[in-house]
């Protein structure tokens, strides 16, 4: 993989981790367009260090919550980091048992899918306007509603399915504040990147490759870069209540993937 194609990548993953539009579904039609799915098969290594950049991103910017969160899960309390932690945990099962139980048939939808994408990122244009009208947001995240967003995060492991998109809508379409919908996505997804991680190393799945270790430093950079200007900007388009922006982003090259797919 060329110094280029890293860049793009990595921008893309960092970008589309956290705005509406869907990452997998980008970076399928990057690998597409680039004439590329090494992602995907030759170096599972890149793909993971690309999501790992976006994890430490999130943490970074939420580096006072996390401190804050660790510091009350020490006090070993029923406080409310302990309650907050739960109701992660719970977010994650959805996610877990259909990953661990369906692995093989998920790798499926990783293989040139431009149809099923394009018809995903119509679904997530779909679900941001619905969350974009609705006005009232003031209920705090209960253990129902984590389990139901994560069954929402669930179904984005689809390409095309935005994930901060789903659970981000979910959580307003369930009345949730806008502030904590968008807290509460991001924060639920580092703990399923890291177990990812740990998952492929303690399996042997990764595959260093010594030539490839400046493509994956550069695109480890412009993925955490990326991935620290779209998180800033995502917490403030959720509080502006300005989803529909990318509502139309998704439908176009929604429409475009399905009429490509189509016709060539």
């Amino acid at each position: 993989m060329g110094i280029i194609e890293a860049i793009i990548l990595g921008i893309i993953q960092g970008l589309t981790e956290f705005l509406p539009v869907s990452s997998s579904g980008h970076l399928e039609l990057a690998k597409f367009i680039l004439c590329n799915d090494s992602v995907a098969k030759e170096s599972l290594m890149f793909t993971v260090v690309l999501h790992f950049a976006t994890a430490l991103s999130t943490l970074v910017i939420f580096r006072k919550e996390v401190a804050k969160i660790l510091k009350g899960l020490c006090q070993f309390s029923w406080n409310d980091e302990t309650k907050f932690s739960l109701k992660i945990i719970i977010s994650m099962v959805p996610t877990v048992i259909i990953g661990l139980l369906f692995e093989e048939q998920l790798e499926y939808f990783f293989s040139g899918q431009i149809l099923l994408v394009g018809v995903m990122l119509i679904l997530t244009a779909v679900l941001l306007v619905l969350a974009d009208r609705t006005k009232t947001t003031c209920v705090s995240t209960s253990y129902t509603s984590a389990l139901i967003i994560g069954i929402a995060q669930t179904i984005a492991v689809l390409p095309g399915i935005s994930r901060s998109g789903a659970t981000i809508s979910t959580s307003v379409l369930l009345k949730i504040d806008r502030s904590q919908a968008a807290r509460f996505s991001f924060l639920m997804v580092v703990p399923l990147i890291i177990g990812k991680i740990f998952k492929d190393v303690l399996e042997g799945d990764l595959v260093f490759d010594s030539t490839e270790v400046i493509p994956m430093f550069v695109g480890f950079i412009a993925a955490f870069l990326a991935g620290v200007v779209a998180c800033k900007w995502m917490l403030a388009i959720v509080k502006r209540s300005k989803l529909y922006y990318f509502s139309i982003y998704c439908a176009v090259i929604g429409i475009i993937a399905i009429v490509y797919s189509l016709l060539y």
